[in-house]
């Protein structure tokens, strides 16, 4: 049987994508470094290999078997104020260590690959919804190693036919949701697992950056997608590779957006737990909204989200925050 390669496998949304591809009958193969992935989150069915995508030897050994056929990377650093006090890293591991991976894919004849980008690739937006037409002007070396990447992509299928999909993520949010597996980012800079650490008492107030945009409540708005219907798009991208003789890029939102407020006022309600807010001066780059318009998803993949509620995305979250403590401590 063919296998996947999930690079970044043992991650947040990596270790949603491996049980999702072995739920639906895949053999899977995880490569990770553990640096920020969990041992523990990857799924008992598949193959776990410890090491780095920029090992050559490594490489050319798992895709000398010839059972692996496609290849999905969730391998990025993804921090984009990180990534502004220190490019080189993001630029070594976002861009040379993903074209280490995409040379070996070549050289071994591997030509289905699902990429993760990111909505950073377009920077402030123009107009909203953002769909896939939208200018790419990142604001950061994150946005910009991002892009770079889709870019190689383009020019590697026209000269060697390595076809690829790359799925442009806004704001993964939520968690499996019988709450087994979520968000596990030391330190987190997300929203949702923020504020809920703040109604588990793991964490003593949420920091609210800028009150003053021009929203109906002040807040900047953002549009959140479940973790479980972003990979069920990555597994229809491999269908899509598997008929199409080209590759495509895809936003992968609800289209719908929500404010930070909106976020604080939804955790409320399903926690039954006071939170405490500090408001604080915007940060710089912020913009005022941030919506995908996923209309080519679903209509090209035929993605359909089960969970695009906020309600549902906070729920499934905190069952997660609540089974989270222990590894914390």
């Amino acid at each position: 049987m063919s296998a996947v390669l999930i690079v970044g496998g043992a991650g947040y949304i990596g270790s949603h994508m491996t049980r999702v591809l072995c739920d639906a009958g895949y053999r899977v193969v995880v490569l990770d470094n553990l640096q920020s992935g969990y041992r523990d989150a990857v799924d008992s069915r598949a193959e776990l290999v410890v090491g780095e995508m920029s090992d050559t030897a490594l490489l050319d050994r798992l895709f000398a078997a010839g059972s692996i056929r496609h290849v999905i990377h969730m391998a990025s650093d993804i921090q984009v104020g990180e990534s502004v006090t220190a490019p080189a890293k993001y630029y070594r591991n976002n861009l040379c260590h993903t074209l280490v991976l995409l040379e070996r894919m070549v050289a071994h004849g591997i030509s289905s690959f699902v990429f993760s980008s990111s909505a950073a690739i377009f920077g402030n937006p123009v107009y909203s919804p953002i769909d896939e037409a939208h200018p790419k002007q990142p604001l950061s070396p994150y946005g910009h190693s991002k892009l770079m990447v889709e870019q190689i992509l383009a020019d590697f299928e026209r000269a060697y036919g390595l076809r690829s999909v790359c799925l442009r993520y806004f704001n993964a949010a939520g968690a499996q949701p019988d709450g087994s597996l979520g968000e596990r980012h030391l330190p987190e800079t997300h929203l949702i697992p923020l504020v809920l650490q703040a109604a588990s008492g793991h964490r003593e107030a949420i920091t609210v950056f800028g009150t003053d945009y021009a929203t109906a409540d002040g807040t900047c708005i953002r549009d959140y997608v479940h973790v479980v219907d972003l990979c069920t798009a990555h597994q229809l991208a491999l269908d899509f590779l598997a008929s199409s003789p080209t590759g495509a890029s895809f936003n992968l939102g609800n289209g719908t957006g929500f404010s930070v407020q909106q976020v604080i006022d939804t955790a409320r309600r399903i926690t039954g737990r006071d939170i405490a807010v500090i408001t604080s001066e915007r940060r710089p780059g912020d913009p005022d909204t941030l919506v995908a318009d996923p209309a080519l998803a679903r209509g090209q993949l035929g993605w359909a989200p089960q969970y695009a509620d906020l309600d549902t995305i906070v729920r499934h979250a905190w069952q997660w925050e609540q089974r989270a403590g222990a590894w914390r401590r």
